[in-house]
């Protein structure tokens, strides 16, 4: 363990029922200063949505707030600009956990699926994703998805995992799927299974575990997991600033004590996300849609 992630441990060991917002507020700037593992992209600008096309300048700008702060960058699509978000991370210095966005589109998957075979045997990704939640939205059918997944795996050339994006769950209910990828690739959100954030680390753990005993030996990653800072709660999952911060603190504990590969949702704030997660949507990056660190 470095001195760095040494200084980190002890100020995430902190009391929080004894801490005021500012305590909490000058932790979180300290975590997030030791450097997480990895970050998922938020490259949409306000007004922009997936459809619209996203230019180099916008995506290099991004990429360059982040990379003080993380080895990792998670993309999920690659097309409409987003295939040049491994290209400049790479040239930052940066990882990549490259998705194909799937869904009931076969012209889209197409040329997804085409991209990131092309991103792949270029050098460009690291860890390579065939889908985001599909099985989740019911977009594909299971043998649908796998076809796409071995038609990847048959196409890349180079020694790159690849593997299959959803909620932990899903892997251990559709063993196919789990037997068709090199790597666990799992989404774990306690907030969104109305957990309260008191026991939100425990939770994720149990998902996180969950999903290494239906991997078998396979490497796991959680590819999303975070706590909204405003919106409207969920059961037991109460969104708000301090809840944000405490739930991103614990996570980064934890990722660095058990060396847990998690890529943090998300780097900016997009308000695009209302569509479709209710007004908490907007409300899940580090920074806001300004681009301002939020705490």
């Amino acid at each position: 363990m470095s001195h760095r992630d040494e200084k980190f441990l002890a100020l995430a060991n902190i009391d929080f029922n004894g801490a005021s917002n500012d305590d909490l507020k000058k932790t979180f700037r300290e975590v997030l200063k030791s450097g997480v593992h990895g970050l998922c992209s938020s490259p949409y600008e306000e007004g922009q949505q997936p459809g619209d096309q996203l230019s180099e300048k916008q995506i290099r700008r991004r990429l360059e707030i982040v990379r003080p702060y993380t080895k990792w960058i998670r993309s999920f699509s690659c097309t409409e600009g987003n295939e040049m978000i491994p290209v400049i991370a790479k040239e930052l210095g940066m990882k990549t956990l490259v998705g194909a966005w799937l869904g009931d589109d076969i012209g889209v998957n197409k040329n997804e699926i085409e991209n990131l075979i092309k991103l792949t045997n270029q050098g460009f990704v690291d860890v390579a994703a065939v889908g985001n939640e599909v099985m989740y939205r019911g977009d594909l059918t299971e043998e649908e998805l796998l076809e796409y997944i071995y038609q990847v795996k048959k196409a890349v050339k180079v020694n790159v995992p690849i593997g299959y994006v959803d909620a932990y769950y899903e892997f251990y209910e559709r063993m196919a799927i789990t037997e068709a990828c090199d790597i666990i690739l799992a989404n774990c959100y306690p907030f969104w299974e109305g957990c309260d954030q008191d026991y939100s680390l425990l939770y994720m753990k149990d998902m996180y575990n969950r999903a290494l005993k239906a991997g078998n030996g396979k490497r796991v990653i959680i590819t999303e997991t975070g706590w909204p800072s405003e919106g409207t709660n969920l059961e037991g999952a109460y969104p708000s600033e301090e809840n944000a911060i405490k739930y991103f603190i614990n996570t980064q504990k934890w990722s660095k004590e058990e060396d847990i590969e998690i890529f943090y949702f998300s780097s900016f704030d997009e308000s695009w996300k209302v569509g479709s997660e209710g007004d908490v949507g907007a409300y899940w990056g580090i920074w806001d849609k300004n681009e301002k660190l939020k705490y």
